[in-house]
């Protein structure tokens, strides 16, 4: 068993139902599960996939077996039920109309293969009014009001070029299906582990949109849409992006001794206040005279964390991303030898690229008769458990990737202590923001490090089934929270640790931050806009990125020792996880990267037909993108020259009428819709709203499910923690007397909250 792969034995259907342009988030998905060691049948139609000569394409589905079925016709439909008949998982795109004339919908596929996995990945959920909108990105996030929670060049909603949602929801996709697999070893049957574009585009807004009945002056601040970005332009036209204040770095400081007292105010007035960088203004006016690699390889030798914006694609070439396998080096049968994305995650046995694009074949035999690995159904309990129930974790991170993570496993249905120290989790100052990543914990205040915390650190992992942090590893092993310390008190433990660059190479070691791995990756150039300055995502997308790929290993990783292995050592990280964002495009062996569609200079769109336009009264978002649709807007509007006009001389909801009418996707890029998003019936029926009592703002709305699990509930119920709440709790849950509890808070060691904070 040793060398086998951890998904050795589950076959993976993957019916392709890719959207016009393309989808990434189904076949991302199915690359996981098959990179994890599942065989994973694509079944396309008879004429292959739209976008199968795409270099996307050719990434998403590399090592896969992609079989020609008909099914408008009754012998690919039968063949497809043969498939069904012997697989654990069935991934697909299908809205629930289409999912039930093919007899596809949850209820016949629970009655005909009571163990089968299904995840289908649509644009909203299926109890939502919008359920059979057509599964296109920029429709959703336009209907969501998200392109107006991005900062632009210009005023009004901007286009995100970056398809945060679709590479998320990916994750969240596979991350539901370990979830129903480990709960299928449980229960004896499987189901439901649906997800969608919507849910995932919502997941980074968590640390966005919030509402408290009694927020304090912190938390209804928030993080301001205006807040500068440490984005400079250096002396050579290039940019740096800066994290945290620079002034310590010696070059920096002189600077700003020279400069003076007075100067500085003077640059520094001429910026909004940033939180990260109090001499923001005066940073960027000395970060013009050094060219940016210069800069770059002085503040990386004084700690300072920092990156030059990457040219799309130049990360392929990094040391760092290809000594930890995060590019990958692959024969290409159409474009020879190329750099691609690898694996965003290690475990044991690790993932592994499994050969290139094959081709087309039709259904042969050895498809069929073959029995999945699902158990016997076993006895209907009294009732239904969240599918993680009973697993035990321990959260030791802070920031987000980590916290986000620990959040995820406790909203399918895990238990979570948050340790934090007494002082609180450095994020605690942007409420908004904390609060977004900490819900259904159990929150534990305990100073790491300190010899007479180490007892209660002890019985803290002794509980655990997983030890979950983010903790750069010099100071987790000084803190005695590294692998081998915490695998020492118990070696059955799941640990899992999230890095900046990787756990091998020249910077294992190094601070990251999700603005650098968007800069190192070419994001930031890419949704600058042609011939802009580089523009970051206040999304957060690889922090987000990573802590879901850790979830995936984790969920591997206890499908593993519950399959007879051992406890293990799994890693995820930001570079990892942002990296494979930039499939669009590969590395051609004389080093050139393949093209990729550009952002206009007005950050409206890729092209006349996909982008957003300006009407009377607001933006609207248009995704035609079939040359059926694209014949219609062409009718309706005019030719390319002519369109802006044609909306401008509308009012949106009438341009929306008559794309409708026409039969050409688009949606409302709506505004501000930080508050009026808990208003809507449409998203609380579908579930993407969650409510409970937080002990120091009262009711607190936040957003809700990630997944429809169908007969399985998720435990969002619990409130994100106040510094301490639970303390005395946890330590008497662990079985530390009253006598060792005091001496830890008369210690400073741990703390209870006050009186005034319930």
């Amino acid at each position: 068993m040793t060398g086998r792969p951890i998904l050795h034995g589950i076959r993976v259907i993957e019916l392709a139902c890719d959207e016009p342009g393309g989808t990434i988030a189904g076949p991302a998905a199915g690359l996981q599960l098959s990179e994890a060691g599942a065989e994973v049948i694509r079944i396309e139609p008879p004429g292959g996939a739209p976008a199968a000569d795409s270099v996307l394409f050719s990434v998403l589905n590399r090592g896969k077996r992609r079989v020609a079925l008909d099914l408008d016709g009754a012998a690919g439909r039968a063949t497809l039920a043969q498939l069904l008949d012997g697989a654990d998982v069935l991934l697909h795109g299908l809205g629930p109309a289409q999912a039930q004339a093919l007899g596809l919908d949850d209820a016949a596929l629970a009655r005909t293969y009571p163990g089968l996995v299904v995840s289908a990945i649509g644009g909203w959920p299926r109890h939502h009014p919008l359920a059979t909108s057509p599964a296109r990105e920029t429709l959703v996030l336009a209907r969501l009001g998200l392109l107006d929670e991005q900062p632009g060049h210009r005023a009004g909603p901007v286009f995100v070029r970056m398809p945060f949602a679709g590479w998320l929801a990916a994750w969240f996709c596979a991350i539901g299906v370990m979830a129903r697999l480990v709960a299928r070893r449980r229960d004896g049957r499987g189901g439901a582990a649906h997800t969608s574009l919507a849910q995932a585009a919502l997941a980074p807004m968590g640390m966005h949109w919030a509402r408290a009945q009694r927020p304090t002056p912190a938390f209804a601040r928030g993080l301001s849409k205006s807040t500068p970005i440490p984005l400079h332009r250096c002396q050579d036209g290039k940019w740096v992006h800066v994290h945290y204040s620079p002034d310590a770095a010696p070059w920096m400081a002189e600077a700003l001794a020279a400069m003076g007292p007075a100067a500085v105010a003077a640059e520094n007035a001429k910026y909004p206040p940033s939180h990260v960088a109090p001499n923001f203004g005066a940073n960027k006016a000395i970060m013009a005279t050094r060219p940016a690699q210069a800069w770059v390889e002085h503040f990386w030798a004084h700690d300072v964390a920092a990156q030059v914006a990457a040219p799309f694609g130049a990360i392929y070439a990094s040391e760092q991303a290809r000594v930890n396998g995060y590019a990958v080096a692959l024969d290409d049968p159409r474009r020879g030898t190329v750099w691609q994305p690898g694996p965003a995650y290690l475990s044991t046995p690790p993932p592994r690229v499994r050969g290139p694009l094959r081709a087309l074949e039709p259904a042969p035999a050895d498809l069929r008769g073959r029995e999945p690995a699902a158990p016997a159904p076993a006895a209907a309990t009294a009732a239904a458990l969240p599918p993680l129930a009973g697993i035990k974790v321990l959260d030791l991170g802070a920031y987000l990737a980590g916290p986000f993570a620990t959040m995820l496993l406790a909203d399918l249905g895990a238990d979570v202590i948050k340790v934090e120290p007494p002082a609180g989790d450095a994020m605690r100052r942007l409420e908004r923001v904390f609060a977004g990543t900490q819900r259904g914990k159990l929150g534990v205040t305990l100073k790491l490090g300190a010899p007479d915390a180490a007892p209660a650190l002890a019985a803290l992992v002794r509980w655990a089934d997983v030890v979950h942090h983010n903790i750069r590893l010099p100071a987790a092993r000084k803190l005695g929270v590294d692998d081998a310390a915490l695998r020492h008190i118990k070696p059955s433990l799941v640990f899992c640790h999230i890095s900046s660059y990787g756990p091998a190479g020249e910077r294992k070691d190094w601070p990251g931050f999700d603005q650098l791995m968007q800069a190192a990756c070419g994001w930031e150039t890419a949704c600058g806009g042609a011939g802009n300055p580089p523009m970051w995502l206040r999304f957060g997308v690889g922090d987000y990125l990573a802590a879901l790929s850790s979830v995936f290993a984790v969920l591997l990783a206890l499908y593993r020792r519950d399959d007879g292995g051992e406890g293990q050592s799994v890693a995820a990280s930001l570079l990892g996880a942002t990296l494979p964002t930039v499939a669009e495009a590969v590395m051609l062996a004389d080093g050139t990267v393949t093209p990729v569609a550009p952002l206009d200079a007005a950050q409206t769109g890729v092209s006349p037909d996909h982008r957003l336009y300006r009407c009377l009264d607001g933006w609207l978002a248009v995704a035609a993108l079939d040359e059926g649709e694209a014949r219609a807007l062409a009718g309706l509007a005019g030719a390319p020259a002519q369109r802006e006009a044609w909306f401008a001389a509308l009012p949106r909801a009438d341009a929306l009428a008559r794309l409708r009418a026409a039969g050409v996707a688009a949606q409302p890029a709506l505004e501000q819709q930080g508050d009026t998003f808990y208003d809507d019936p449409g998203h609380a029926a579908a579930g993407l709203h969650a409510r409970y009592r937080h002990a120091v703002y009262g009711e607190l709305e936040q957003v809700g499910a990630f997944w429809d699990f169908g007969d399985l509930p998720l435990a969002l119920d619990r409130a994100p923690p106040a510094l301490g709440e639970h303390s005395r709790q946890v330590w008497d849950l662990l079985g530390l007397d009253a006598a060792q509890v005091a001496a830890l808070e008369r210690q400073g060691l741990s703390s209870s909250p006050n009186p005034s904070i319930g």
